[in-house]
């Protein structure tokens, strides 16, 4: 998926992107209408992505929340392009970035190339990076002065897990709940990924 993402995805430096014809076109190879991916300005409603939701998600189709999703309190459906949290378009966009920082410096990520576990220095001998999935909202941000939402979040995140690896507890964080099944992790691993913190 990172692979096909990479090639799919036109990201410029000034931020434009074509996220809404990545999604219409995965949509068209999964389905060949409008679904699952939906969310766009009407202006880019073309016959396989629409500005608004055309069905649920019932019997058979890939489900609407990921494990992780749903242990995020309030996060929104991975499919949801455009309006306020749109996570859809930022994996879009993200995945292929997170990809080329994997490629250009010793990392993993986390938890496809690292497991679902509490991660040791160990584990991380001879790894610079990990990469690994966050939802901002986890966390209560109170933004600065002239501070905006998003950049409050990012920065409550940086500082929250910082402030865990300071104290030798950040390796603890990459491990699964006590209470989250086997088929969960093994989910989790092997497709789906995680929210870190979750």
């Amino acid at each position: 998926v990172w692979d096909q993402l990479n090639k799919m995805v036109k990201d410029k430096a000034d931020n434009t992107n074509n996220r809404f014809g990545v999604g219409s076109e995965i949509n068209r190879r999964l389905t060949g209408g409008p679904f699952p991916f939906w969310g766009c300005p009407p202006k880019d409603a073309l016959t396989t992505l629409q500005p608004k939701r055309t069905r649920e998600h019932g019997e058979g189709d890939l489900a609407e929340f990921r494990f992780a999703d749903k242990a995020a309190k309030g996060a929104h459906s991975i499919w949801k392009l455009y309006y306020n949290g749109s996570v859809g378009g930022q994996a879009i966009v993200g995945i292929p970035a997170a990809r080329r920082l994997r490629d250009a410096r010793n990392a993993r990520v986390w938890p496809f190339e690292t497991g679902f576990k509490a991660l040791t220095e160990a584990d991380l001998d001879g790894v610079d990076v990990v990469i690994a999935e966050v939802y901002p909202s986890l966390l209560k941000a109170v933004p600065a002065p002239g501070e905006v939402k998003d950049l409050a979040q990012v920065r409550a995140q940086a500082e929250h897990f910082a402030k865990l690896d300071e104290a030798g507890k950040l390796g603890a964080v990459f491990a699964p709940g006590k209470d989250v099944p086997a088929e969960v992790v093994e989910a989790a691993q092997a497709e789906e990924g995680w929210i870190l913190g979750a």
